[in-house]
């Protein structure tokens, strides 16, 4: 069976520029619509957070601007199917990624809070990439990788294809305005070859080695599907 490690921030706040407080957290559809394709592929799924707190759900992520009320809806009966495990995290520093055959990222403002600085989460993430697994991060969840590190003291992520909230996307919002920095501006600073869909909040994936990015929540289920090919692909041909 196919085990995949959730890595979900424990932030319910983003600090922005001015030194106001946005409510936040992660964002509804990126861990609900992968953690239900996964779970129908039959894979095991285990949730971790900083800490083991348990995650904020970012109202925003539920409101009527953040899409159909259809997929809404199906979010939300999913988040509440799912309600055990996200109330019972286990502790980030407690995971051996030895023990995960993919890691997964969700998004949200959440992890620009916490996870861009949290040297468990980035130790994980220079470990994971190292090893070839599959490692995947959607929408706000690349901020993570700005707190990996390797033993020289260079960004394991350097030259990698990969995408992430586009600063266009992220601008939709007001207070985005009032960022302290912008995903896609220090993706592209820190040496990321930084690509994004040609019009905003559509489906957008890169795949570059082992690393599987998603621009935004409408990649969702795009990333997850193309783990789940990938992953089964591969326990085909082996």
């Amino acid at each position: 069976m196919t085990r995949v490690l959730f890595v979900v921030s424990a932030a319910d706040r983003w600090t922005l520029r001015d030194g106001q407080v946005h409510p936040s957290g992660f964002w509804g559809e990126e861990l609900a619509m992968p953690h239900k394709i996964f779970s129908r592929a039959g894979w095991d799924i285990t949730l971790a957070t900083p800490g083991g707190t348990v995650p904020t759900l970012d109202r925003l992520s539920m409101s009527r601007t953040a899409g159909l009320p259809s997929r809404l809806r199906e979010v939300s009966a999913y988040l509440n199917e799912i309600r055990g495990e996200l109330d019972d995290p286990r502790s980030l520093d407690e995971i051996d990624p030895d023990d995960f055959d993919v890691v997964f990222y969700p998004g949200g403002h959440g992890p620009m809070e916490d996870l861009s600085v949290d040297p468990v989460s980035g130790a994980l993430l220079t470990r994971v990439l190292a090893s070839g697994k599959p490692l995947a991060l959607l929408c706000h969840a690349p901020a993570a990788t700005f707190a990996a590190e390797n033993p020289d003291g260079s960004w394991p992520f350097d030259g990698y294809r990969m995408t992430g909230l586009s600063n266009l996307e992220e601008k939709f919002n007001s207070f985005g305005r009032k960022a302290k920095w912008l995903l896609e501006d220090r993706l592209r600073e820190s040496g990321a070859d930084y690509t994004k869909a040609l019009l905003p909040l559509r489906p957008y994936v890169v795949v570059d080695r082992n690393l599987y990015t998603g621009q935004n929540p409408p990649s969702s289920e795009r990333l997850a599907e193309r783990l789940v090919t990938d992953v089964e692909g591969a326990a085909r041909t082996a």
